[in-house]
């Protein structure tokens, strides 16, 4: 995730405004392409059809995820201990634990 954090710093997004509210932005655009293709594989939209694949939707879930770890580690530096502080808090939930 610093990779890809370090690469998107480096190709100058912060000089399109808050680095840190365009990145949380972008998780609604990958979650509208998770939507997207989940409509494509129940072919939901008469004018397009079938056009994706579950396979399509796991890409796209999986950039939903990369994305909001992005965001996460951009907003906080320790975002691996903020994320599993949080799936242990949700792990505390009865029966989870």
């Amino acid at each position: 995730m610093r990779k890809l954090r370090g690469w998107l710093d480096e190709e100058g997004q912060a000089a399109a405004g808050d680095v840190r509210l365009l990145r949380v932005l972008k998780i609604g655009e990958e979650f509208g392409e998770a939507a997207e293709a989940i409509t494509g594989v129940l072919g939901a939209n008469p004018r397009k059809g079938n056009s994706h694949t579950w396979e399509d939707v796991d890409k796209e879930l999986c950039d939903v995820i990369v994305t909001a770890q992005v965001a996460l580690l951009t907003i906080n530096q320790e975002a691996e201990k903020v994320l599993d502080a949080r799936v242990q808090k949700l792990l505390e939930r009865p029966n989870l634990s």
